[in-house]
């Protein structure tokens, strides 16, 4: 894990995302090469290459088990996970979701008078346990009780927004197998004497959680816990502090992140899905069941994959995404001046709204 000056400082920032919208186009260059748009890249943070870095004795989380949020009705929160695909359940109490597929909780909805998150919960690498604890101590981090409603499974603690955070000494379940995309783009030709069209809709389900964004009025402070103190890293960040997105090493682009807002709050969880044309067929099932209209299809600039949101009952979103960028320890840390999307309709007014309520002081 880096030390603290190996890691980007991001910046209060007045901006919001929507203003990059409008303030940094899409440009519709055909043909041109993306060096020759190049111009839009703010910086680079070249002292953000981990290849080097030892591994060993550091707290390391390996990935998102689940999100937990409070809502005021289960009933509704059932009926719109299953539509959006999920397979939902009972236990202790809450309700649960899980992707088809995969025996991993990747939801859990406690009821209450109004929405708000209520924790977030991590696997950690095996045999990282004790390294937590101590990284925990040396950053006066105490170990807490579980909220109401929250299993006593693991490691239990605050961040510093005051979000109940569970680490988990377990490892990830392996989510649905999926079969190989085919693909007859650019110079590849891999399909031949198949026609697409009959079997690109039989898998369209998601298959795992991938990430969660948070609103919060601390990003650099929430930043520098959940790197120096549990051990994530930073993958890139939107003009400053802004977003910022975490990886938890090789693998996905980010599996957690933030966005600077008023107060703290839930924004968004992902959902892998096996393909575009799964993204697709998701947004048709959730207009046809009568949902609102969300933002999508798109496909991202930082982490590239193709989108769909769909707006929850509670005022925060919930995503189809598929052909995220992968890393490795070298990847290098960037800060970006770009709009959320490469391309598709720019993000609804209502998308980087705060619905939560505003917390009480203690």
């Amino acid at each position: 894990m880096p030390e603290g000056g190996d890691q980007p400082q991001p910046r209060q920032h007045a901006g919001r995302l929507g203003d990059l919208t409008a303030q940094y186009p899409v440009p519709n260059h055909p043909g041109v090469p993306p060096s020759q748009t190049a111009g839009r890249v703010s910086k680079l943070y070249a002292v953000f290459t981990v290849c080097s870095l030892p591994a060993k004795g550091k707290a390391v989380i390996s990935g998102l088990h689940h999100y937990a949020l409070e809502v005021p009705d289960l009933s509704v929160a059932e009926g719109f996970l299953q539509d959006f695909g999920l397979e939902t359940g009972e236990k202790d109490g809450s309700l649960v979701a899980m992707c088809p597929g995969r025996q991993q909780e990747q939801v859990r909805l406690v009821e209450a008078p109004a929405k708000r998150l209520h924790h977030v919960t991590f696997t950690l690498r095996p045999g990282t346990n004790d390294a937590v604890r101590e990284a925990l101590e040396r950053s006066g981090t105490p170990v807490i009780e579980p909220p109401p409603g929250a299993t006593e499974d693991g490691l239990w603690l605050r961040d510093p927004d005051g979000t109940a955070v569970q680490l988990l000494d377990e490892p990830q379940a392996p989510a649905r197998p999926a079969a190989e995309v085919l693909v007859n783009m650019g110079g590849t030709r891999q399909r031949f004497d198949v026609a697409q069209w009959r079997t690109a809709t039989e898998d369209v389900l998601p298959r795992r959680l991938g990430h969660s964004l948070l609103f919060t009025a601390q990003p650099a402070r929430m930043t520098d816990f959940y790197t120096q103190v549990l051990g994530l890293r930073v993958s890139d960040t939107i003009h400053h502090d802004l977003v910022t997105f975490l990886n938890a090493g090789p693998g996905d682009h980010h599996i957690f992140g933030f966005i600077s807002s008023t107060h703290r709050g839930f924004h968004h969880a992902s959902f892998e899905v096996p393909s575009i044309d799964a993204i697709a067929v998701g947004a048709d099932r959730m207009r046809a069941k009568g949902h609102q209209t969300g933002w999508g299809l798109g496909r991202h600039t930082i982490g590239s994959n193709f989108f769909h949101y769909n707006p929850d009952p509670w005022g925060s979103w919930i995503e189809w995404f598929s052909d995220i960028d992968q890393i490795d320890d070298c990847w290098v840390a960037g800060d970006w001046d770009v709009p959320p999307h490469l391309w598709g309709t720019p993000p609804p007014e209502t998308f980087l709204a705060n619905s939560e309520p505003t917390p009480t002081k203690e």
